[in-house]
């Protein structure tokens, strides 16, 4: 851009800078900033990694002394305390920005309407709320985390146009075509981790890792290179010493409740397995908000991948823990007999129904995707 532009073009150009840091900045959120003086664009940036320079320096340095008097546009509030970078409120007011627009206020208690403060005690003019609701949608587990201390939590299956999952056997590979399967890849890359039930294990023994060759995109191994954590729910501690996840780079988590087997604990842990005890819910199995939780508090999971079966599934959105549904329907029949998408228990009345809010439907390859929220 070299022309004068209104707010929120120069905002749109923050938050598509931000998109760059999509499967790279975990745990800290995605933030682009832009510089802009007398309508001509001097210096952009965003974040890019954890414990790098944040976007604001990044876009400083870019724009040198021509950030004197310019205008910054950014995603997302600056950060006025020190952690492993210093706080960006500070760099924009002493290279002598006059005018910060901000998308919308950083939820981290930490900041929360600190950086503003600070910028306008140094005298810069801010503006608050222009495309807010684009910038929010750029970090969902990042403000779930903040707002609520839990992760967003989005569930993808994939079932057959009948509503099926696996055949009754188990078997599941593969209901949807290579397009839906890249999709999964990019959705396991943007996720900080991916969480399955220890029955999805013993039956399809996943690694539940990002593959760099279904990527599909420019930086594709940098991208692979941050493996998500991978969390098994294991209330009875019956995860197979053998299993693939437990081979793969990055670190395996397995929560459960049943602490008596100290030996089969033991082997798991030498086996590369971090396993983490958590309360008992309904019926001794492991308490799922504690789960998302622990994720939380221990600042490994802003955004969970929930892939997995009926059971789990079912739990999870009875609990109200699940946030999104991306939902891969394959054109093909798997049978009444075949494993249905959830377990939920007690429906017998219409009025106990689900509903859903559709969000989006599109095609991908041969199948379509259905992303949908629960009312």
């Amino acid at each position: 851009m070299t022309s004068p532009a209104p707010p929120e073009a120069w905002m749109a150009r923050a938050i598509q800078l931000a998109r760059h840091g999509l499967y790279t900045t975990h745990p800290n959120p995605r933030v682009g900033c832009v510089l802009v003086k007398e309508g001509r664009l001097v210096g952009e940036g965003w974040h890019e990694r954890a414990g790098e320079p944040h976007a604001e320096i990044h876009a400083l340095r870019q724009a040198g002394e021509a950030a004197r008097g310019a205008t910054a546009y950014v995603s997302l509030e600056p950060c006025s305390h020190q952690g492993r970078t210093g706080p960006c409120a500070v760099a924009l007011a002493e290279a002598g920005v006059v005018r910060v627009v901000v998308a919308m206020r950083d939820p981290n208690p930490l900041v929360a309407g600190r950086g503003i403060e600070h910028l306008r005690r140094a005298g810069v003019e801010v503006v608050e709320g222009v495309l807010e609701n684009e910038a929010r949608e750029l970090n969902p587990g990042f403000i779930a985390r903040m707002a609520r201390g839990r992760p967003f939590v989005r569930l993808k299956m994939a079932m057959s146009l009948d509503g099926r999952t696996a055949m009754r056997s188990g078997e599941s590979q593969w209901i949807t075509g290579p397009y839906a399967r890249r999709e999964v890849q990019r959705l396991r890359a943007r996720s900080s981790a991916v969480m399955t039930g220890v029955e999805s294990v013993i039956f399809d023994n996943s690694r539940l890792t990002v593959r760099a060759e279904q990527l599909e995109l420019d930086n594709a191994e940098a991208i692979a290179e941050r493996q998500p954590l991978r969390v098994v729910v294991d209330s009875r501690l019956r995860l197979p010493q053998a299993a693939a996840c437990l081979r793969e780079p990055g670190r395996t988590l397995v929560a459960t409740v049943d602490d008596h087997d100290d030996e089969h604990r033991e082997r798991l842990e030498e086996a590369g397995a971090e396993v983490v005890v958590l309360p008992a819910g309904a019926e001794g199995h492991v308490d799922l908000a504690s789960l998302l939780t622990y994720l939380a508090e221990h600042e490994v999971a802003n955004e969970v991948l929930l892939e997995t079966g009926a059971t789990l599934a079912g739990a999870m959105l009875d609990a109200g823990l699940i946030d999104e549904m991306q939902l891969f329907v394959a054109p093909t029949l798997l049978g009444g007999e075949a494993r249905p998408l959830f377990e939920l228990p007690g429906l017998t009345r219409m009025d106990e129904q689900r509903p859903l809010d559709i969000r989006d439907i599109r095609a991908v390859g041969n199948d379509w995707r259905i992303i949908a929220v629960p009312r």
